[in-house]
């Protein structure tokens, strides 16, 4: 049972983990190398793409989408999705996409000439299921070594454990309170009951 117990906790946890990594911003030193608009068919990863952009007509088959392609500054090629979030689900409230692409296009550099970027996303990175992060923003920087603090996640993750540890709190005291005399005045009461029928078994082998 304790094995169980171990088990569904860590599984919660990771998925906890999981839906924070991939919802909170990140953000990546980069340089934009390209921009691009391409036709993509929905498959298996639907789910990893945002909804059309406020204003266009929904359709769950195909629909055109930008990209913008980078370089991170250990050299690594990494490519952005850019898509519109709208009202839904994460709340990035984005509705800029068009904008952001000209943005990105105009921040394109080579190696020779490098602009750095610092790009704002949110999700992750499969080839293997074509999923790609969302560029929330791209603004330039002078160096690659811009250090930045994601003020914005420590303070959500601050309040979501004040949130369980206060939770947590509230029900080790419920428990205590209510749920654990119960349990053991029903320990109490079957161990008199299991001594009354060993009593009148005795008195039957009599």
């Amino acid at each position: 049972m304790g094995y169980i117990k171990w088990a569904l906790i860590i599984t919660f946890w990771v998925l906890v983990a999981s839906f924070f990594h991939y919802t909170l911003p990140q953000h990546d030193v980069a340089r934009v190398s390209d921009t691009y608009e391409k036709r993509i068919d929905f498959g298996e990863n639907s789910i990893f793409w945002a909804a059309p952009d406020t204003g266009n007509a929904v359709t769950t088959t195909n629909r055109d989408v930008f990209f913008i392609q980078s370089r991170l500054k250990n050299d690594q090629v990494m490519v952005y999705r850019n898509e519109d979030t709208g009202w839904g689900w994460p709340p990035y409230f984005k509705f800029d996409t068009s904008n952001l692409q000209a943005e990105a296009a105009d921040l394109k550099s080579t190696a020779d000439a490098p602009q750095w970027v610092v790009i704002k996303h949110y999700g992750w990175r499969n080839e293997f299921m074509s999923i790609f992060p969302n560029a929330v923003s791209v603004r330039a920087v002078d160096s690659p070594d811009v250090r930045i603090i994601p003020w914005l996640n420590i303070v959500i993750l601050l309040l979501f454990f004040a949130i369980v540890w206060g939770v947590w709190v509230r029900w080790r005291r419920f428990r205590m309170a209510r749920i654990d005399p119960v349990l053991e005045e029903a320990g109490d009461s079957l161990a008199n009951t299991s001594d009354g029928v060993k009593k009148w078994f005795g008195s039957w082998r009599k």
